[in-house]
C-alpha cells in the first residue's frame, strides 16, 4: 500500500477540511468564526485568507478567534476552553458565531456540540472540519454551506437566483459573478443572494426565498440536494463553462425557470457574434497551450475559443496560459 502518493494523484480541492470551511464562514459580514484548537491552525488560516484578500486588491482581516489549546487541554479535554472563548465571543453581540473544530479536537472527543448547545443570545453554529476522518477543502465548503443554510427562514418564492458555493479565493470570482449575473439580467432574473459571499446573516435568513439555486460547479451538488430537501428549490449544477456552455446555460435557467428564453438568445448571440468580430484579424494564427496538457477542463475552453476565433492550436503557435478553473 502506499502511504506517501505523488502529488500529481492529488485533487486540487483534496486540501484541509478547515481552510475549505473558514473560505465560506469568513465571508460573513456580521459574523464570528471561531476555530477550536491550537492557535497554529487559525494563524495559518489567517495569514492564508489575508493573503488572498490582499491579492484581490481587498483589505480586510478575517474574524478569527482561536481557542488556543495548551497541552494541558490536549490532554485533560478542551471544552472550557472553547466555553470561555465562545462566552467572549458572544459577548461582542455578533450576527452569528461559527465554531469549527480541527483535527486533534475531534481525536481528543471534546463534545463542541454539547458546548455549543448551551449558549443563548447569538446563533451558535457547528460546522464539521475535522478532515483527518476523511474529509477535502471541498468537504469543509460544502459543510460549512449546510451548515450556514440553517441560518434562513422559511420564505414565499421572491422571483430571483441564489448563487451558491462561490470559490472565494479565486481571483476572478467577483469577475465570474458578474458574468452570470449579466446572463441572469438577459432574462429578467435577479440575485438574491450570494451563499456565501460578502453577505449578512440578515440576507442568508431569505436564502429559501428564491425560485432557483445556481451552483458555482457540480461539486456542490451535495448542497444543492440539501437546500431542495429544505426549500424546494431547483437547481443548476454549474457556472456555463466556455462560449458554448453560455447559450446551454440560458436555456438551463430559462426551462427551470418557465422563461420564454428567445430573446435573451438572440441578444447573447448577436453579442457574440460582435465580440468575434473585433478579433477578426487574428484568424489563422498559431498558439500552443500552457500548462501542457492542461486541466481538462480548462482546455476543453481554450479549444473552444481556439475554434471560434478561428485559431490554428500547434506545438509552436504562441503560448496561451490556461487557467485552473475555467469561467
Amino acid at each position: 500500500m502506499t502511504l506517501r502518493p505523488s502529488p500529481s494523484n492529488l485533487c486540487r480541492s483534496a486540501g484541509c477540511t478547515l481552510t475549505g470551511a473558514l473560505s465560506v464562514t469568513t465571508h460573513v459580514c456580521d459574523a464570528i468564526t471561531v476555530v477550536h484548537g491550537p492557535a497554529g491552525c487559525t494563524h495559518h488560516n489567517f495569514s492564508l485568507l489575508h493573503a488572498t484578500s490582499l491579492d484581490n486588491d481587498h483589505v480586510s482581516l478575517p474574524p478569527l478567534v482561536s481557542t488556543g489549546l495548551s497541552e494541558t487541554d490536549v490532554i485533560f479535554g478542551g471544552e472550557g476552553a472553547l466555553d470561555h472563548t465562545l462566552d467572549q465571543v458572544i459577548a461582542r453581540d455578533p450576527g452569528a458565531v461559527f465554531v469549527l473544530s480541527t483535527c486533534i479536537v475531534d481525536t481528543i472527543g471534546d463534545d463542541v456540540g454539547m458546548v455549543c448547545g448551551s449558549k443563548a443570545g447569538v446563533p451558535v453554529i457547528v460546522v464539521p472540519t475535522a478532515g483527518f476522518l476523511g474529509g477535502s477543502f471541498q468537504t469543509g465548503v460544502n459543510n460549512a454551506l449546510v451548515a450556514l443554510a440553517g441560518l434562513a427562514e422559511p420564505a414565499t418564492g421572491n422571483g430571483r437566483v441564489n448563487i451558491i458555493g462561490e470559490k472565494n479565493l479565486e481571483y476572478e470570482v467577483d469577475e465570474n459573478f458578474a458574468e452570470v449575473s449579466r446572463l441572469l439580467t438577459l432574462l429578467g432574473l435577479s440575485v438574491n443572494v450570494r451563499f456565501v459571499h460578502d453577505v449578512t446573516t440578515r440576507q442568508i435568513a431569505s436564502l429559501g426565498a428564491a425560485w432557483l439555486n445556481v451552483l458555482r460547479d457540480p461539486s456542490l451538488i451535495p448542497v444543492g440536494e440539501h437546500l431542495r430537501e429544505r426549500f424546494g428549490t431547483p437547481y443548476i449544477p454549474g457556472y456555463p463553462v466556455g462560449i458554448s456552455g453560455t447559450i446551454a446555460f440560458l436555456e438551463s435557467v430559462a426551462g427551470a425557470s418557465g422563461i420564454d428564453p428567445r430573446h435573451a438568445l438572440d441578444e447573447e448571440h448577436a453579442l457574440r457574434q460582435e465580440t468575434l468580430d473585433d478579433f477578426a484579424d487574428i484568424a489563422g494564427l498559431g498558439v500552443s497551450f500552457f500548462p501542457h496538457p492542461p486541466d481538462p477542463e480548462g482546455g476543453r475552453v481554450a479549444q473552444d475559443i481556439a475554434q471560434a476565433l478561428r485559431l490554428d492550436i500547434t506545438s509552436t503557435g504562441r503560448p496561451v496560459p490556461v487557467p485552473v478553473t475555467p469561467p
